[in-house]
């Protein structure tokens, strides 16, 4: 009985050499560690001009200097500061124009010389009516009798109701127009108070964006870097994927297509910092990715 031969089917020996040393590189290469901090996500730090706008936010509040990490450029303290907020000085010299005693401020210095003025003047005409009333009396033989006399009496009670209304009718008016001065400094004080907060946080967020563009630039560059640098890590294992494919089709007899592939390889993702810039958030809706790094 005739023995078994067994038949043993191989390659031919270019494609087995082939085989062989593909083998050899893919053990070598799977062997070396990637070092994966080249291109693992990175959060650009925060510009001097984003601390600058933060700054002006905290001053703004009344808050002192802030401390910010030299990596991250995430806040990391706040100093003493003097507890005044911006708008509150206009608050205060508002709050001094009101009171019973406001108005004291605003009278003129001239206002007793205004008076006096104003009284001589008066007391001249009526010396001048006097003398008429007397001529009179003398004209019409009645100067020193009886009649004369109650004209006069009148007269002169006449003459100082007048003069006293006429003082308290110039003292009311200066006390009007300080209560009015009063009332328009209170106004004004109380306007700019609330203009101020509106001009500081217009320029606050005019700096923040500028800061945020370029926050947003520099945080590209890390991006494309981190990339690149993962392109670089993985094309030996490109090199080999398309040599085995190549093998492969020459084995079967299939001539090979040149290709590049990168199946089976995580794709490089966007970092927090990009995504959250692309949705339009300004600088400071950006604080939570900062916060937490101290």
């Amino acid at each position: 009985m005739a023995e078994p031969v067994t038949q043993i089917q191989r390659p031919a020996p270019y494609i087995e050499a082939a085989g062989q040393t593909l083998l050899d590189l893919i053990t070598k290469q799977v062997g070396q560690p990637i070092q994966t901090g080249a291109f693992a996500p990175t959060i650009a730090p925060q510009n001097v001009l984003q601390r600058a706008a933060q700054q002006q936010a905290a001053t703004q509040a009344g808050l002192g200097a802030l401390s910010f990490d030299a990596t991250t450029g995430a806040v990391t303290g706040v100093g003493q500061g003097t507890g005044i907020a911006g708008f509150e000085p206009f608050l205060q010299a508002a709050q001094a124009a009101t009171g019973p005693q406001a108005y004291q401020q605003y009278m003129s210095p001239y206002q007793q010389q205004v008076i006096d003025t104003t009284l001589s003047e008066f007391d001249r005409q009526r010396q001048a009516q006097l003398a008429t009333l007397n001529a009179n009396a003398i004209a019409q033989g009645a100067f020193g009798g009886a009649r004369e006399g109650v004209q006069r009496a009148e007269f002169g009670a006449q003459t100082l109701q007048d003069r006293a209304a006429l003082q308290a009718q110039l003292l009311q008016q200066g006390f009007g127009q300080a209560q009015a001065l009063a009332n328009q400094q209170f106004l004004q004080q109380q306007q700019l108070a609330t203009l101020q907060p509106t001009l500081t946080a217009g320029g606050i967020q005019q700096l923040g964006a500028v800061g945020t563009s370029d926050l947003a630039y520099r945080q590209s560059i890390l991006d494309a870097q981190a990339q690149a640098a993962r392109e670089a890590a993985y094309e030996p294992f490109q090199r080999l994927g398309f040599f085995g494919s190549a093998l492969s089709q020459a084995q079967a007899g299939i001539p090979a297509n040149y290709f590049t592939q990168t199946t089976g390889l995580q794709q490089p993702t966007a970092s927090p910092l990009s995504q959250a810039l692309s949705t339009g958030l300004t600088a400071y809706g950006l604080g939570s990715l900062f916060g937490g790094r101290k």
